[in-house]
């Protein structure tokens, strides 16, 4: 007789009831949010540190990516030295303008501060500074009577210590919100500037991008020195906007912080890495003190 087959049995032995079951493929861990980031310009993947250790500048076409008010102020104080003023200080919807409270409580919980500004004292070398800091990420940077304030006081503070004054300007301008008392803000801020002039400390303006709308037509243009970073937007109203009224294509270039400068309202451009450094040089050359004590 022939024999049987053994693989009959092995196959009964291994039927699907007794097959041990197969585990779903695991998906790939999804990599952690914002560890990379696209530069726009040239489309280049920046690993975050590395943008974060170049000063926020794309290493590949040096396109400048914008930075935070407390960026900012690390770039350009020494560590550690900085001691903020006005903390609490916040907006309030006097005129019950329509979705302002969310829209600011909004950007008070994204953005981890009270307002646009961030203002106080530092090192700057071995200088001491009041500084002042817009943040365009916080509603644009758009002023209003809280960020108005904020530079008033800061300003009446230099007075007192004798120290110069650093606005970082990134706005909008003013916060239509806020109506006339963000238009106020113009007149009070330039005054408070005025004093210190007249008090014989410098006041240094910086423009980064974007500086427009009423920012630009107050505080931003009354620096003893205005500065700007490469490729700023700096303007009053927009391209499009003067476009639009002149019914004329513009230049190219046009309100970019090279262009300002050719046409007499920029006095430097500098790069971001040479901006503590000049800043260093140009305090030191200003020689505030005597005129102060005078």
């Amino acid at each position: 007789m022939p024999k049987k087959d053994s693989s009959l049995k092995k196959v009964k032995e291994t039927t699907p009831e007794s097959a041990p079951a197969v585990k779903p493929a695991e998906k790939p861990a999804a990599a952690p949010h914002g560890l990379w980031v696209k530069c726009k310009p040239c489309e280049h993947i920046i690993y975050t540190k590395e943008l974060i250790a170049n000063a926020k500048i794309c290493p590949k076409c040096g396109y400048y990516f914008r930075m935070t008010a407390r960026e900012r102020i690390s770039l350009l104080t020494e560590p550690e030295s900085f001691k903020e003023y006005d903390v609490e200080m916040k907006s309030v919807n006097r005129l019950n303008f329509p979705d302002y409270t969310k829209r600011y409580e909004g950007a008070r919980k994204k953005m981890s501060m009270n307002e646009c500004l961030v203002s106080g004292e530092a090192m700057l070398g071995e200088h001491k500074i009041v500084i002042c800091v817009l943040d365009f990420d916080f509603m644009g940077g758009s002023m209003g009577s809280v960020c108005g304030e904020k530079i008033t006081r800061a300003v009446e503070k230099a007075i007192k210590k004798e120290c110069p004054v650093i606005i970082v300007s990134a706005s909008g301008g003013a916060r239509m919100q806020e109506g006339i008392f963000s238009l106020m803000q113009m007149a009070k801020t330039s005054a408070a500037l005025a004093e210190l002039s007249k008090a014989g400390l410098p006041f240094i303006s910086i423009m980064v991008d974007p500086t427009t709308g009423g920012v630009t037509a107050s505080f931003a243009m009354l620096g003893d020195i205005n500065m700007a970073e490469p490729k700023a937007l700096i303007g009053f109203a927009g391209p499009r906007v003067i476009e639009q009224t002149i019914r004329e294509k513009l230049p190219a270039g046009f309100q970019l912080s090279e262009f300002v400068q050719n046409h007499g309202m920029i006095d430097i451009i500098v790069t971001r890495k040479e901006m503590k450094s000049t800043l260093n040089k140009l305090l030191t050359f200003l020689d505030y003190t005597k005129a102060a004590n005078k």
